[in-house]
């Protein structure tokens, strides 16, 4: 494992062009199995989340072309087996993905125990009960879950006892194979749910209500290969934005949907960063934040989780006091405890609120990446701290962000890699 030393209190300056949607690659990927043909996806994302679900496409007897690179090709014509590499299913909870197009392509599935973010915490219950509802049958088994269907998936109508990004992109994969029509409510709305519905489209799967809470799919016999450009990374560009804003840089960030910015460049300018986004381009400029009364994550388009780490820092360097609210994900906010010893003030509530009162000079020390949304935080706020910091393990945040001490050096950072 790596660790990343970081010399901080130096202003970023410069460009950063941010590369697809981690969230949306995933499912992508995992769709390329519904199909005997060849997909080809571009601006795929280069980061180790990927290289793990290509890996597991190729156990599972999948031709891959293009690993590593922006560009992939795949073709599954023979699907050789129904249970994914444990020891990656371990690392990535977007293996969870894979249940609905094996349970089409061979009747079975035996998934391990998912790994990712909080794996103890995140069950994948909605996923299951999903997969249930289009006639798969759960088998009960000590570690992992096992589901047949051996007379194949059909249509169902049924209601996502949450509003789950994966598990409406579970629920989509099965219904783009069952038999007949499905209809799925209460369905996440988010950026990359859309754009898994409309690569299933281009699949020749019958798609109606993608953005909405109600999607209809008319499942298709055989779906055919398709192409796809993924949309940038909204989440990845909001994370240089605020490491822009705390370092009291002039960072530009670009790659991201204007549209898909809105949630995020709202709470900035609420803290009165200079930021604007034109032509494509998220800016960022030195200013004074200000604290604002609080800040709840929520839904799409309500501020997402992924960036209330990020958020969590900038607030240390904002006038004033900020409540920050996420309700999501009660361990996420734990892993910024860690900044107590920067020398941020900050009052942990309950696991899903923590008071940040600023502005406070922040001081190097050494730091745990526990996740990799709260590694990344812990990155910008060694960036903005006094003296040297180390944030280990590296690998933890090279996750989802692909090539990032080489943009982090471009940018102006003295970071090195031990």
């Amino acid at each position: 494992m790596s660790t990343l030393r970081i010399e901080g209190g130096r202003p970023l300056a410069g460009r950063v062009t941010v590369e697809g949607n981690k969230n949306a690659a995933l499912p992508l990927l995992a769709a390329c199995l519904l199909t005997h043909d060849v997909c080809e996806l571009a601006n795929v994302p280069r980061i180790r989340d990927v290289e793990a679900m290509l890996q597991l496409l190729r156990g599972l007897g999948a031709e891959v072309e293009g690993a590593g690179t922006s560009q992939v090709r795949l073709r599954a014509a023979r699907i050789t087996s129904d249970e994914p590499d444990r020891t990656l299913v371990g690392r990535l909870r977007g293996s969870v993905l894979l249940m609905g197009p094996l349970l089409a392509r061979r009747g079975r599935v035996r998934l391990a125990p998912p790994g990712g973010d909080f794996p103890t915490r995140r069950t994948i219950t909605t996923h299951l009960l999903a997969l249930e509802a289009f006639g798969a049958r759960l088998v009960e088994v000590a570690d992992g879950h096992v589901l047949e269907a051996p007379d194949g998936l059909r249509g169902a109508s049924l209601y996502l006892d949450e509003a789950s990004v994966t598990g409406t992109e579970t629920a989509l994969l099965a219904a783009a194979a069952a038999r007949g029509h499905s209809e799925i409510r209460h369905a996440a709305c988010e950026p990359h749910v859309v754009e898994l519905c409309e690569l299933l489209a281009a699949m020749g799967i019958g798609m109606e209500g993608a953005g909405t809470t109600t999607i209809r799919v008319e499942g298709a016999e055989r779906p055919h290969g398709a192409r796809r450009t993924l949309w940038g990374d909204y989440i990845e560009a909001g994370s240089w934005a605020v490491v822009g804003a705390v370092t009291r840089g002039e960072v530009d960030v670009l790659g991201a949907r204007e549209a898909d910015l809105e949630p995020v460049v709202s709470v900035m300018r609420r803290m009165r960063v200079g930021c604007d986004v034109r032509d494509g381009v998220l800016s960022v400029r030195p200013s004074s934040p200000r604290a604002i009364r609080k800040v709840t994550t929520g839904l799409w388009p309500a501020f997402p989780s992924d960036l209330v780490s990020l958020l969590t820092v900038l607030a240390t360097q904002a006038e004033g006091r900020t409540l920050i609210h996420d309700w999501m994900y009660e361990l996420r906010l734990f892993a910024l405890e860690q900044l107590s010893g920067m020398n941020a003030d900050l009052f942990l509530c309950d696991p899903h609120r923590i008071i940040v009162t600023g502005p406070r000079q922040l001081r190097g020390r050494t730091l745990d990446s526990r996740d990799l949304r709260s590694g990344m935080s812990l990155i910008a706020a060694a960036l903005a701290a006094d003296g040297e910091s180390r944030v280990h393990p590296l690998e933890t945040v090279e996750r989802g962000y692909a090539h990032l001490v080489d943009r982090l050096r471009a940018l102006g950072a003295a970071v090195v890699v031990e």
